[in-house]
């Protein structure tokens, strides 16, 4: 059977929930995706907890530092054993270079290119010209020189990431169910959304979904009919 590409975004503050959200749905995940928030609240113990349900853990940390110490986190990380983790393509070659020279061999370093949450007028604000398009481009093509797994880019930009790095593995979140795309429903604070089947056509590796599986009214079937489009 193919593999399970739906990544499921574990953006719960509270670890028993997380937990039994996780160990619910494992059928029918590929993996986990342990964020910010939830490395910040419950640490390598909480990173532990969930991987005891036995899922491939990607987390998504977003290094953005000096070289010396994004490798020195990257190490901190080993015994944590993630399968996926990331990193700022914009921290520049050297430190992406030195962050995968530090990751476990098992471990995908994968760069953040473009924020979802930012458009184009929103870069212009931080000094950076053109559009989140020509952005994620470019970064990808620094983060291929460097080494790098791949990257985390929105489903409008991965099948031009691909064209260019064919073997390249990557990630895409700010995904909606065609559902929830076409009904005039929030997208929260995501500004470049695209549906999962869309992502995965275009060249997506793996498929980031939080909240349409999350906060749905039964996380089970919301994850069965998103696998069911794939």
């Amino acid at each position: 059977m193919h593999h399970n590409p739906i990544f499921l975004a574990l953006d719960l503050p509270r670890l028993d929930a997380a937990e039994a959200l996780a160990r619910k749905l494992r059928g029918h995940l590929g993996g986990l995706k342990l964020g910010l928030e939830f490395f910040c609240a419950h640490g390598h113990h909480g990173v532990h907890e969930i991987a005891k349900i036995g899922l491939p853990l990607f987390l998504d940390l977003k290094l953005h530092d000096i070289p010396n110490t994004v490798a020195a986190a990257m190490q901190a990380i080993h015994v944590l054993e993630p399968a996926i983790v990331t990193i700022h393509a914009a921290g520049g070659r050297a430190m992406m270079e030195d962050a995968k020279a530090a990751a476990g061999e098992h471990c995908r370093v994968v760069a953040v290119t473009v924020l979802t949450s930012l458009d184009e007028g929103d870069l212009a604000a931080t000094g950076i010209g053109g559009t989140p398009h020509d952005q994620a481009l470019r970064l990808a093509e620094l983060a291929h020189a460097a080494g790098l797994d791949g990257i985390v880019c929105s489903g409008h930009e991965v099948g031009a990431v691909r064209r260019q790095w064919k073997d390249g593995f990557f990630v895409v979140p700010g995904l909606r169910p065609a559902e929830l795309n076409g009904s005039g429903r929030p997208h929260g604070d995501q500004k470049r959304t695209v549906t999962p089947r869309a992502a995965r056509d275009a060249g997506a590796s793996v498929l980031v979904i939080g909240r349409p599986i999350s906060r749905a009214e039964d996380p089970v079937a919301a994850a069965r009919a998103i696998e069911a489009t794939l």
